[in-house]
């Protein structure tokens, strides 16, 4: 989308929201319409400036020409998002499992990332949205590991079942975690590491009934968001503060803790 195109959708979207008339409610709504505008300007911005390349975190250097399917593309860039999740994302890579299952893989950013960190893995990126699986596809043919990223749709209780050897999940699928990270219908989750994305404002208590639920087999840790400021380039200093901000932000309407269960 040019920024044009960007421009005049987000004044046709903010006009409609306005038009709803004045409360704290559609303010709040054209705010976040204003934020994501801003924020792909500034994702824009950096590409332009620096390439279309992640420039820090643990994905480095990994080419990320893609749209991201789930926003934030300027974190991505700058290698701030999910800042919170690098030290465990070298955890894994520390672990060298030979087989990673993305689940909610979007355009491929931890798929693609970890493919190129971990040369001997195989990884399954699965995604319900053929736009997030074209996606994913395009990026890992861009990164050169296409011959060990499968994409795909939907994952099955039966396709955990049929998993073989050591293997890491990765789970972010808006809620639909509760039902399916469910030991009962997929015993085999038992014996697997698992790194979820809880999304407590769509599922009721879902962070703690996936604690709960995988509390006997897993030893647990809860990870809350964090901000990587460290990560904003030095050109970036004649921003302003607003922007400098929406660099970093994730688009998140609210919190979005993650487990990171290993296995006993």
């Amino acid at each position: 989308m040019t920024p044009k195109t960007l421009t005049e959708t987000t004044h046709s979207l903010l006009t409609r929201t306005l038009a709803q008339g004045a409360s704290p409610d559609s303010l709040a709504a054209s705010l976040r319409i204003l934020c994501k505008w801003r924020a792909q300007l500034i994702g824009n911005t950096i590409q332009a400036r620096d390439g279309a390349t992640v420039q820090h975190g643990p994905f480095a250097g990994m080419s990320f020409s893609t749209r991201s399917t789930e926003g934030a593309r300027a974190a991505r860039l700058l290698g701030a998002y999910e800042a919170s999740l690098i030290p465990v994302i070298e955890e894994i890579v520390a672990r060298d499992y030979p087989l990673i299952v993305d689940i909610g893989s979007a355009e491929g950013y931890y798929a693609v990332g970890l493919a190129l960190r971990m040369p001997g893995a195989r990884v399954l990126a699965r995604d319900a949205s053929d736009l997030a699986q074209r996606a994913c596809r395009s990026l890992a043919l861009e990164n050169g590991v296409a011959d060990r990223v499968e994409v795909g749709g939907l994952f099955s209780h039966d396709d955990f079942q049929a998993l073989q050897g050591p293997r890491l999940v990765i789970c972010d699928i808006e809620g639909a975690e509760v039902d399916l990270l469910d030991p009962d219908r997929a015993p085999s989750l038992r014996q697997t590491d698992i790194l979820v994305e809880c999304h407590d404002g769509l599922v009721d208590r879902a962070t703690q009934r996936l604690t709960e639920r995988f509390a006997d087999s897993h030893d647990i840790t809860r990870i809350e968001r964090a901000l990587a400021g460290d990560c904003i380039p030095p050109w970036m200093d004649a921003f302003s503060d607003i922007d400098r901000l929406l660099a970093l932000w994730e688009w998140r309407a609210g919190p979005t803790p993650w487990l990171w269960m290993r296995a006993k």
